[in-house]
């Protein structure tokens, strides 16, 4: 803090006018009701309440420098508390993951990780207290900071022991007449066939959870025909425990966003985390892309 010995000299300093100053320490005389600086032709000095308040104003102002000067070096900083919100499918899964190994990589960043309780409203997370939150649906809402993190690849799928027993749907129609596994999240299949999208609500399934990992393990039991994260059941694609059915049949990508506040730069740790995670999406997707077996026609043994 600046300190000057006249009104003439605080106005040079802060670009005004002497008479500006004289009023606003008149005014402010007024609003305290006590003198605080003594004025004659030749000099201002303070009074004892002056003295006391001037002392009073610098610790506000110097408390107010540091606390500023520690604001702006969090934008740089890999350090300090980091609070996210997913989905529970996915933050039990993949995006857990991913935030496991970013905690190791950064130690110094504290991390809080919440999965499930997300509301309709997509900036609410905010008022919650997280600095980021994931979503696996296009989000609308322009006020926030989106950023595409990943695809996620799902799978139609059944296992071999549950084709042989009902047999092998032919098209989407038949699916009707089948057994279903359904995430209770995500109620409505979104497909494409024959160049067109299909979105098919199952209407009765034969088990459902709000859990992918319950419903993958289903599918492996012989329990019925799932849309699954291939994440998942990326082994049991590969070695034939599980196939895709339905020849032709194409099940589009999922996006994954993550969104944060908007307003000033982004801050460090947040920055930080979100390349750290699309990077990590990015090799795992490298790192697991199976070979899928098609579906045998029932009763047709496996090749040699």
């Amino acid at each position: 803090m600046t300190k000057s010995r006249s009104f003439s000299q605080a106005a040079r300093g802060l670009g005004i006018s002497g008479s500006l100053v004289s009023r606003h320490v008149a005014e402010l005389e007024r609003d305290l009701g006590v003198r605080l600086v003594n004025r004659t032709a030749r000099t201002v000095s303070l009074t004892e309440a002056g003295t006391r308040y001037a002392e009073f104003a610098g610790r506000i102002i110097d408390e107010i420098d540091r606390e500023e000067e520690m604001l702006r070096g969090l934008r740089h900083k890999a350090e300090g508390s980091l609070a996210i919100i997913s989905p529970k499918w996915i933050g039990s899964n993949d995006v857990g993951d991913a935030i496991v190994a970013f905690s190791t990589r950064y130690p110094k960043i504290h991390i809080r990780f919440e999965v499930g309780g997300m509301s309709e409203r997509t900036y609410d997370f905010l008022d919650q207290g997280f600095d980021v939150s994931f979503h696996t649906r296009h989000v609308r809402d322009s006020n926030l900071m989106l950023k595409k993190i990943a695809d996620l690849k799902f799978a139609l799928c059944a296992s071999q022991t549950y084709l042989h027993r009902a047999g092998e749907p032919a098209e989407l129609a038949d699916l009707s007449e089948h057994d279903c596994l359904v995430n209770t999240n995500d109620p409505i299949w979104h497909l494409q066939h024959a160049g067109h999208d299909v979105h098919l609500k199952v209407s009765d399934p034969v088990y459902s959870s709000n859990s992918y990992q319950t419903l993958s393990k289903a599918a492996r039991a012989g329990r019925g025909i799932g849309l699954l994260p291939v994440r998942l059941v990326a082994a049991d694609l590969a070695d034939g425990s599980l196939v895709d059915v339905i020849p032709g049949c194409v099940v589009p990508d999922r996006p994954l966003y993550a969104l944060h506040s908007p307003g000033g730069q982004t801050l460090a740790r947040v920055r930080l985390f979100l390349d750290f995670v699309t990077d990590w999406f990015r090799r795992q997707s490298a790192a697991q892309t199976p070979t899928r077996p098609a579906a045998q026609v029932p009763g047709q043994a496996k090749s040699a």
